[in-house]
């Protein structure tokens, strides 16, 4: 389909205006394409040659606007590090509306209502992160929003200690309601009314099976909470951490949203965080299920206005125990074992893993590659050499040979099990930013190419063969900023 043939859906002025603002965007100075999306071209039906336009740089630059699209910005509260800010809201994000159940947002296009005091711009190395980070997910079957397309330009801004290119990515997701949606309705004047108009509209986007539902509310708040704690369990596997998992970042859909200083875990760490800006330690890796529950507790408290909240907490307690089984799961998956076998060992097995890990100072998610290919218990130097202290490894193989003989598991069926849950390439902060940094001298070829591996992480990529090793020590488990 032609760009001029796509229609939007926006149907959020169903809500009172002090909610949202409309508004138009501040177009950037000699906008330039970085990169456009075939897979997400798909979901929209969008022609894939209509991205090298100059119509379609105005659309993302928001010059352009499609049939049916009214740009506005929404209003919401949340949690941030645990303390409660009555507004916040899409500070430099406009939405465009929905096609085909994708609502499109652009990040980086001006100041808003909402901006308080930020410059409502995205700098190009935030852009790209995101822009490619949400990618990698969706092909590791990570529920996320998705991303259209990212454009350069010749406007700056301040960041840090430096000035920097602005750039617009263009995000979609099925929803963009979040926890922080519901605490800012919650304090409304009209509070009741305004949280089951919002109720309503979540389930429409996300739940629509519970439209006729007498308990509808309640089962909205249930999914979630199954939703989050499979996000959760998810994220902990692969080593991702989100490092900013405020109430305001938080999908009411159960989706990974705004990436801002994330990482992919390098050496494994429990109590690893990625964020500096996260001096106690909040959002560390290991804490992530707690804070993911914590957050679900706020917004149990946001909703008692329209929905039991006993029953909310009630049902809240299913959280961990949900999350566990659906962690032991893929994490026997990973060792090529059967979950249903014999979870007890597995799960032993498990726990003695993440110890050795830590103490062989190991590549997270290289472990597991390498341990894909093993087809011998007496030579299993190819997985433990990577570490910098292999005895903790040696011992703990000692352990899965044991469970493997117990269960009859041989190297073959752990291998079918193992080459669909460890892939071969993970997308690590320090190869986006050598993308990043060729990106700052317009060659945006790495940007594409790491948008290959991110979408085909299993397959072979004989030109970045390099990528596919250790993270390099000296880049190890870096800490980002939130303008990263």
């Amino acid at each position: 389909m032609k760009l001029n043939e796509l229609k939007l859906d926006v149907d959020y002025f169903e809500f009172d205006e002090k909610l949202y603002q409309k508004l138009q965007a501040t177009p950037l100075i000699n906008p330039n394409l970085v990169s456009y999306n075939k897979k997400a071209c798909d979901l929209i039906g969008l022609d894939y040659d209509e991205c090298k336009s100059s119509e379609f740089l105005k659309f993302m630059n928001g010059e352009k606007l499609l049939q049916g699209s009214v740009p506005y910005s929404m209003a919401y509260a949340g949690h941030q590090f645990g303390y409660f800010v009555p507004k916040l809201g899409d500070g430099r994000a406009i939405n465009l509306g929905s096609i085909n159940g994708w609502h499109l947002q652009t990040k980086g296009s001006g100041l808003t209502n909402y901006s308080r005091q930020g410059d409502g711009r995205a700098v190009l190395r935030s852009s790209i992160r995101e822009y490619l980070m949400s990618e990698a997910m969706h092909a590791l079957d990570i529920p996320t929003t998705r991303a259209l397309a990212i454009i350069d330009s010749d406007t700056y801004a301040h960041r840090e200690w430096t000035e920097e290119s602005c750039a617009i990515v263009m995000r979609m997701s099925p929803s963009w309601i979040r926890i922080g949606t519901f605490e800012y309705f919650a304090k409304t004047k009209n509070a009741k009314e305004n949280l089951i108009q919002l109720a309503n509209y979540v389930i429409k986007q996300s739940y629509p099976h519970l439209e006729d539902d007498d308990n509808k509310f309640e089962k909205m708040y249930y999914s979630l909470v199954d939703k989050t704690a499979e996000l959760m369990a998810k994220w902990q596997v692969y080593g991702f951490q989100h490092g900013v998992m405020n109430t305001d970042n938080f999908s009411m859909a159960g989706l990974t949203i705004d990436y801002g200083p994330y990482a992919f875990m390098d050496y494994f760490e429990k109590h690893c965080v990625c964020n500096h800006t996260d001096v106690e330690g909040r959002y560390s890796y290991n804490n992530q299920p707690f804070v993911a529950r914590w957050n679900l507790e706020v917004l149990a408290n946001a909703m008692k206005e329209i929905a039991s909240q006993e029953k909310l907490l009630d049902y809240l307690n299913t959280f961990f125990p949900q999350h566990e089984n659906v962690y032991l799961n893929l994490m026997s998956k990973r060792l090529g074992l059967d979950p249903d076998k014999s979870s007890n060992t597995n799960l032993d097995l498990i726990i003695e893993l993440l110890g050795a890990l830590e103490s062989a100072k190991i590549d997270y998610n290289l472990f597991f590659y390498k341990l894909t290919n093993l087809n011998s218990f007496n030579d299993i130097s190819s997985v433990i050499d990577n570490a910098i202290f292999t005895e903790p490894l040696r011992a703990w193989f000692n352990s899965y040979k044991k469970s493997c003989e117990e269960q009859n598991s041989s190297f073959e069926d752990r291998f079918k099990i193992m080459k669909k849950a460890n892939p071969k390439y993970i997308l690590k902060n320090y190869m986006i930013e050598e993308a990043i940094a060729l990106a700052h001298e317009q060659d945006f070829s790495l940007v594409n190419d790491l948008l290959d591996i991110a979408q085909n992480p299993f397959d072979e990529h004989k030109k970045y063969e390099k990528y596919a090793g250790s993270t390099p020590q000296e880049h190890s488990n870096l800490k980002l900023s939130c303008s990263s």
